[in-house]
């Protein structure tokens, strides 16, 4: 009598002889192909999981010459925006039909990034999502000349590489144009790190608003994302009270910039109003709740998934593409107190 171990695997044709299909009926299901029935379906994944059938991804790839695996290289994931833009491009790609294979690094430098590409395409990924949102990102997957597609995600394209990125300047503009619109003319600045590329947008933003209002953007203080940098700030823009408003470049400074000013009695927004940026799930329960700049992490993701499929299944041309935010008024805002 056979054991348990000389049992063969369900093949597709098993599954197709339980169904009573073809076997491209099988294929096609598998596969989400669109031209099948709702009954066909029906009996065919009820023949897959009664027989326990699980696709041969390694056949399968020496046919199509593809892995249906992306190789995302990932830096600085404890901070919100890496982490949750990982987590949009994962969900997508699920849904899409691709694995995913994950290269997460500390940092973006040179050798660190040329690393973590090369231990991906080692293991033949089909293509590469780069999140690492540092300015010589760019730079260094540009000399690397991979023969794959490369996706940057929060950077524009540039020459062989697509860009999928959330509007960050835009994300800027519409805090400091709201905060214009309730009056206030002394608008400050916590940045994020300036090397950073989302920290150099959302200053850019809130220049280029300033700029077009005819206001000074000279109260600008760099911080490093952690709420640590922004109660430090937050001490020091409370002793000198010469902004009316403060745009800070994230939730987690804003939250840290709320209790310095709580600390020294300045009245958030009777005193001077906060605008953060993220739409962390906590910012709607900060005291007070959080207006912010809302960016679609899902959506990112999409349209990231979009774009490298177009590359790797029509062999499209690549480009940028941009995914719009959107402002959340909360009560940490209001009409510029009056003036002495």
């Amino acid at each position: 009598m056979g054991s348990n171990h000389d049992r063969r695997l369900p093949r597709l044709e098993d599954v197709a002889a339980r169904a009573n299909v073809s076997h491209q009926t099988v294929s096609r299901v598998i596969n989400n192909h669109p031209n099948v029935s709702a009954a066909t379906r029906g009996r065919v994944e009820a023949a897959i999981a009664e027989l326990g059938y699980r696709r041969n991804t390694a056949a399968r790839s020496l046919v199509t010459r593809r892995t249906q695996t992306i190789g995302v290289v990932a830096s600085e994931l404890g901070q919100y925006g890496p982490a949750n833009t990982l987590l949009g491009v994962q969900q997508a790609a699920r849904e899409a039909g691709y694995f995913v294979s994950i290269a997460a690094i500390k940092g973006a430098g040179s050798e660190a990034i040329s690393d973590a590409v090369r231990h991906l395409t080692d293991q033949g990924t089909d293509g590469l999502i780069v999140i690492a949102p540092h300015d010589g990102t760019l730079e260094v997957l540009e000399r690397l000349k991979l023969n794959v597609p490369v996706i940057v995600v929060g950077a524009a394209g540039q020459g062989n590489l697509c860009g999928v990125m959330l509007d960050q300047k835009l994300g800027a503009r519409l805090a400091v144009a709201h905060l214009i619109s309730l009056g206030h003319r002394r608008i400050g600045h916590v940045s994020g790190p300036l090397d950073w590329i989302d920290g150099q947008a959302r200053v850019d933003g809130w220049r280029e608003e300033l700029a077009e209002a005819g206001l000074s953007d000279d109260l600008l203080v760099e911080g490093d994302w952690s709420a640590g940098s922004g109660y430090r700030i937050g001490q020091q823009l409370a002793e000198q009270r010469t902004a009316t408003a403060v745009f800070v470049s994230n939730d987690q400074m804003a939250l840290g910039l709320l209790r310095a000013f709580g600390e020294k009695g300045v009245r958030v927004p009777e005193d001077v109003s906060v605008v953060g940026f993220d739409d962390q799930p906590e910012s709607a329960y900060f005291m007070p709740p959080l207006t912010t700049v809302r960016q679609d992490f899902e959506e990112l993701g999409k349209r990231c998934m979009d774009l490298m499929r177009a590359q790797i299944e029509e062999g499209a041309a690549g480009g940028t593409l941009v995914v719009g935010p959107e402002l959340v008024v909360r009560a940490s805002t209001a009409a510029r107190p009056p003036q002495p």
